[in-house]
């Protein structure tokens, strides 16, 4: 019985290691003609601050033939780089390969992370590092592409005194921004702030954007790359926590800003709205991508402007108790792409808001007004776009109901531009009586002119995107 058992097992062996021999390749190819295909010729790691780590992107290189293969090196080329860029090769980490093997009709996977050197230039700049991979003695190469800009990194900053921003570098935020009362914080033309994941900005003071269609004061997140495939970060909302004005504070105005990829938005808070002492004007801002709502106001007299306000979770704008808004020549958008939309466009959320909306464009998912019978509010809406049907009454006055503004927004393909196309029917249909002083050019420095369009934008034909 033992010997029996002895020759099975013997037996086994021996179909099992004749098995195995048939599945592995017998050999590896030294044909020059044999060369691995590589899934593309330049890899884009996109911009980063520098000094700071990419995040990983991969290329894969694929072995197309019956044969096995030997990458004898892998390398990047110019060594004033090799200390940039870090390398997983199939599993092992480093800098420098040889001797990897790649099995017949398989592939390997290559990451790539970078840290790029301080450039000291005002502006992004460009790095091209070839990586040289060799194979039965003939070189394929792919290019590393990453543009790199120098940042200020600032943990927790205090505005104590009047300070002025007007760097030519981004300034990099981490923690909380905070502008204590007394204190009046400005944003030249085309400063960046970039608040890092759990900031936020929080002023008892003053802020001031003085931001010009040239060079918009741009205020988001810190990251620059994909959240996954083709869906960049720039649309990203609760990247950072957002800008709160809190009660006491005064007299601030942002002009030519876009605040986006918020968690909150901009909130603001007051004591007792005055309507003749605004907490906070905005003339000509972007305000978008926020996980909750928009702009929220509570207590406070709020004026909007030309402005952009899009894309919310929540609300778009809501009119606490003891609010007072002015919203004027505005778009009001919501696309919101990341869950579905809880909130109206417009929410009042006390009878004693008052509000008075002229000239704007009210259009996207979700509600519109909340509630939307406004009997017995203070709150008004005036020759205004709105998309659902509906029938003038005293608090909606001249209102072109169930119309398509003609946005070039399109949802589906991540691209959010709320200028107006040809023959959008807020063409030309605003009231120049009702337009403010403050509203006399757009975002972009366009003229709204004696026949304005409503809406936030210039009708301008065959518009670029934005």
């Amino acid at each position: 019985m033992n010997r029996i058992i002895a020759l099975y097992i013997w037996a086994v062996g021996m179909l099992s290691a004749i098995i195995l021999s048939a599945c592995v390749e017998d050999g590896f190819s030294t044909n020059p003609s044999d060369q691995p295909q590589l899934s593309a010729d330049t890899l884009r790691l996109g911009l980063v601050f520098t000094g700071e780590g990419t995040p990983t992107h991969l290329f894969k290189i694929h072995n197309r033939h019956d044969k096995g293969m030997i990458v004898s090196s892998l390398r990047v080329r110019d060594d004033a780089w090799r200390d940039v860029f870090r390398f997983n090769v199939d599993g092992m980490a480093g800098r420098d390969f040889t001797d990897v093997e790649i099995r017949a009709n398989d592939s390997i996977f290559v990451l790539v992370e970078a840290t790029l050197p301080e450039n000291g230039a005002q502006l992004p700049v460009e790095i091209n590092a070839p990586v040289d991979i060799v194979v039965n003695g003939v070189t394929s190469t792919i290019v590393l592409n990453a543009f790199g800009r120098d940042v200020t990194r600032m943990h927790e900053p205090r505005i104590q005194s009047d300070t002025r921003w007007e760097s030519t570098k981004p300034i990099q935020i981490f923690d909380s921004l905070v502008v204590e009362r007394g204190a009046t914080l400005t944003l030249g033309a085309g400063q960046q702030l970039c608040f890092h994941a759990g900031a936020y900005m929080r002023v008892y003071g003053r802020l001031v954007a003085e931001g010009t269609p040239e060079a918009p004061v741009d205020i988001a997140g810190d990251r620059f790359d994909q959240v996954v495939g083709s869906i960049p970060y720039d649309i990203m909302s609760g990247q950072w926590g957002g800008i709160e004005f809190m009660p006491g504070s005064t007299g601030n105005r942002m002009s030519h800003a876009v605040v986006r990829n918020t968690t909150w938005g901009v909130e603001v808070s007051g004591e007792e709205a005055n309507p003749r002492l605004p907490v906070l004007t905005l003339v000509n801002c972007r305000l978008r991508n926020s996980a909750a709502n928009v702009l929220t106001v509570t207590g406070a007299s709020v004026r909007a402007i030309g402005c952009e306000l899009a894309e919310a979770a929540d609300n778009v704008v809501e009119a606490g108790e003891g609010s007072h808004l002015v919203i004027n020549h505005c778009t009001l958008a919501n696309y919101y792409l990341f869950s579905a939309v809880n909130g109206a466009m417009v929410y009042v959320a006390a009878d004693d808001a008052a509000g008075d909306i002229s000239n704007s464009i009210i259009y996207g998912n979700g509600g519109i007004v909340s509630p939307g019978d406004l009997f017995g509010y203070d709150f008004y809406l005036r020759t205004s776009l709105l998309k659902p049907n509906g029938s003038d009454d005293d608090n909606f006055l001249a209102i072109m109901w169930g119309q398509d503004p003609m946005f070039y927004t399109v949802r589906s393909d991540y691209y959010f531009d709320y200028r107006l196309r040809e023959g959008s029917p807020a063409i030309g249909a605003a009231d120049p009586a009702l337009t403010l002083r403050e509203a006399a050019v757009d975002f972009f420095g366009n003229e709204r002119g004696a026949e304005p369009d409503l809406g936030a934008y210039v009708y301008v034909p065959e518009s670029d995107s934005l």
